[in-house]
């Protein structure tokens, strides 16, 4: 289930050096798409990386963690961001620092905003 909708003047503020974590964390090992119904951006990671992912669960409390899971000789955990809360925090705020995104993820991410047509607007981008 997802988190209730953030808006402009509800939007958590989000501590600089944690925003640059969760945009090099999304840079590195993002994955932008979707359900075909909703968009998400996905994190997976080995489970040796759990304080990383209750970091996550801390500062982005919208989003949603799932493991850890143990198959194929892997183990690890996901984290997500869909739906409202994608929309209205987690887009906002990678646009808002599209500037850091290589051109592979901002293409990724363009491509996620675009398939699902999430509208930025210039109030989000700015809070």
């Amino acid at each position: 289930m997802d988190a209730q909708p953030v808006s402009p003047l509800t939007m958590p503020v989000i501590d600089p050096v944690d925003c640059g974590f969760f945009i090099g964390l999304l840079v590195g090992e993002g994955h932008f798409g979707g359900d075909g119904r909703q968009p998400q951006v996905t994190l997976r990671m080995h489970v040796r990386h759990e304080a990383t992912f209750r970091w996550l669960e801390r500062t982005f409390p919208g989003g949603r963690l799932y493991g850890p899971y143990h198959h194929g000789g892997r183990s690890y955990f996901q984290w997500m961001a869909r739906g409202d809360y994608l929309r209205s925090l987690v887009a906002p705020l990678i646009q808002r620092h599209r500037y850091l995104l290589d051109e592979h993820v901002a293409a990724r991410f363009d491509s996620m905003c675009e398939r699902y047509a999430i509208e930025l607007n210039a109030a989000q981008m700015m809070a």
